[in-house]
């Protein structure tokens, strides 16, 4: 990434930077030291967001980590501090044990797994919800009353889905290396859904996780 940053010719204040936290750096000497690392294989002075990536409950350091988190921002080395995976159990942990709110909690959210819990507590706090598997790993974007909605429309079902995410205030991060499907998914501001669409797509809620579950994932260290 830092590669293609610096070959990229774009200006910096163009670019939005986002890098996470191991799960397995957490601790509050052990977080600084990470942070430095990524910073320099960035090659950048200043990070746009830094996220605990889960709170590995098990280990019971994301209070300790997050302080030296408040320390990034409170130094200037970052612009916005953010959590990803937290539960409403450890989002309401952190936030009655900081100082900072996180700016935006990064889950796993699509309209077979919407996390109402999750997204009730980060609304009250004021943070933000950023969606990944948006569209449920491609799996969502197949079901009928999708479809139905798309094909009514005129658009695909990938818009559909990221349309709703739009119009319930989702930051929304879909993956594609189609260039077709990358320009569909940014056009999502030339279509409305109706309320009744979005009621109908907000029934799909089946309780599905796809990734990992927060509460118990445990893993410390990631296959490259």
């Amino acid at each position: 990434m830092g590669a293609a940053l610096r070959a990229s010719g774009l200006p910096r204040e163009e670019l939005f930077v986002t890098t996470k936290l191991r799960n397995g750096d957490q601790g509050f000497e052990q977080a600084l030291t990470a942070f430095e690392a990524s910073r320099a294989r960035l090659g950048v002075d200043v990070v746009d967001l830094y996220l605990i990536h889960l709170p590995v409950p098990s280990k019971d350091r994301y209070l300790e980590t997050w302080r030296a988190f408040e320390k990034l921002l409170a130094d200037g080395a970052v612009r916005a501090i953010g959590v990803s995976n937290f539960l409403a159990p450890h989002l309401e942990r952190l936030v009655a044990g900081s100082t900072v709110v996180p700016a935006i909690n990064q889950v796993e959210l699509h309209p077979t797994f919407q996390q109402p819990g999750t997204l009730a507590a980060a609304r009250e706090h004021g943070v933000a919800i950023e969606a990944y598997s948006p569209l449920g790993q491609g799996k969502d974007v197949n079901h009928p009353v999708v479809t139905a909605i798309a094909e009514r429309l005129g658009v695909s079902t990938g818009q559909v889905i990221l349309r709703w995410h739009v119009q319930h205030g989702h930051v929304v991060i879909p993956k594609s290396v189609t260039p077709e499907r990358i320009a569909g998914n940014l056009d999502l501001f030339s279509f409305e859904l109706s309320f009744e669409d979005v009621a109908a797509i907000d029934a799909l809620d089946s309780g599905d996780r796809l990734g990992p579950d927060p509460a118990t994932a445990s893993f410390t260290r990631f296959q490259h």
